[in-house]
């Protein structure tokens, strides 16, 4: 993904700096293409490969829903801890 930020790439482009089979590339690019998060094209033997932003969106607004539960948690669980701290300075007294 962090390849494909800076346009559009082939896939033997995305393989050529990694450590592992271009077959394996493949596999990882599927993934990713079913996910909806690249979009790939092939013309003649090439197949190029560029992010799809309607697959990061998604992805944004998860985590934002995310986020903002675990916001709430954290909320509560403060609330919680600034009680107890609060009732055993009390019982100190």
């Amino acid at each position: 993904m962090e390849a494909l930020g800076t346009g559009t790439k082939s896939v033997s482009e995305l393989a050529a700096p990694l450590d592992i089979t271009l077959a394996a590339v493949v596999q990882h690019l599927n993934v990713l293409e079913k996910s909806g998060l690249v979009q790939t094209e092939k013309v003649g033997r090439v197949r190029t490969c560029r992010i799809d932003a309607r697959g990061l969106n998604e992805i944004e607004r998860w985590i934002s829903q995310r986020r903002a539960e675990w916001n709430r948690h954290l909320d509560r669980l403060g609330e919680y801890l600034l009680a107890e701290d609060q009732k055993r300075k009390g019982n100190a007294k």
